[in-house]
């Protein structure tokens, strides 16, 4: 199985510790499916500086696919973090050469030699959506806790699995906004809920998974890791509360340590 990662990336910066760490979900699902045993690949742009040149050959450690990195004149996105209680919490964020990136034709087609796409809401990856779908190719799509945000609304009529996050809808609140963004088209709508675990609804049922208890060390990279492991279990051909399971089995690894991903 060989997943197609699009779109945004960035480096965590910790302002308390001074660490830094290479994340954005594209890059962290990449890095998360091949710690699951997948192949991945990664299609973004990142700068010519340090942390650009930190970023490509960290993912290159982790047996990412990098062909499709466009390295551009510029700096790489930067997202300025603080912990809370072992929750992260951002801060500035600076996009730099990603606010100009959009796949092209070139990045469309080699996505498309893979077993599923995936991307978020700020890769700018959105518009490539209906080209990778219509070629029959399984998408994935995260809009973080923004469902309704206008890059959502483009790529879900073209998404496979759609996932989003929402800890604080009642259950019977969040089973209809699972119901709205089914009709728009995916064949699977997924909510993660933080310690309320996650909510799936595929048209015909709701399907309810909890979490996986663990020690929290920093919860940057949860949500990612459950997309990984939940895309896995999918491509798998497993049941949705099993690819639910998975996501929570996966996402409890990440959280108990620092950053992303080591």
């Amino acid at each position: 199985m060989k997943i197609g990662c699009v779109g945004d990336n960035c480096i965590d910066y910790y302002d308390e510790t001074g660490q830094a760490f290479p994340g954005g979900n594209p890059v962290n699902v990449a890095v998360y499916v091949r710690r699951l045993g997948g192949a991945a690949s990664y299609v973004g742009a990142a700068g010519t500086d340090a942390y650009g040149a930190l970023l490509v050959q960290a993912l290159k450690d982790k047996g990412i696919d990098v062909s499709h990195v466009h390295v551009q004149p510029g700096s790489t996105a930067i997202s300025h973090v603080t912990m809370r209680d072992g929750d992260r919490v951002f801060g500035a964020y600076d996009e730099g050469v990603l606010a100009d990136f959009r796949p092209g034709a070139q990045d469309i087609e080699f996505l498309c030699g893979h077993d599923l796409v995936v991307s978020a809401l700020w890769g700018h990856a959105e518009q490539a959506f209906a080209p990778i779908h219509a070629q029959g190719v399984p998408t994935a799509f995260d809009a973080a806790e923004r469902p309704f945000a206008k890059a959502a609304q483009i790529a879900i009529p073209h998404t496979t699995l759609f996932f989003f996050s929402d800890d604080e809808s009642d259950e019977t609140e969040l089973c209809k906004i699972l119901q709205t963004l089914h009709a728009l088209g995916p064949k699977v709508v997924v909510a993660t809920r933080g310690s309320k675990g996650s909510l799936a609804y595929d048209g015909a049922d709701f399907y309810r998974y909890g979490i996986v208890p663990c020690e929290v060390v920093d919860t940057m990279g949860a949500g990612d890791s459950y997309i990984a492991g939940f895309l896995m279990a999918w491509l798998e051909q497993r049941p949705i509360q099993a690819c639910m399971e998975a996501g929570a089995r996966n996402s409890a690894v990440t959280i108990g340590y620092s950053g992303a991903w080591q």
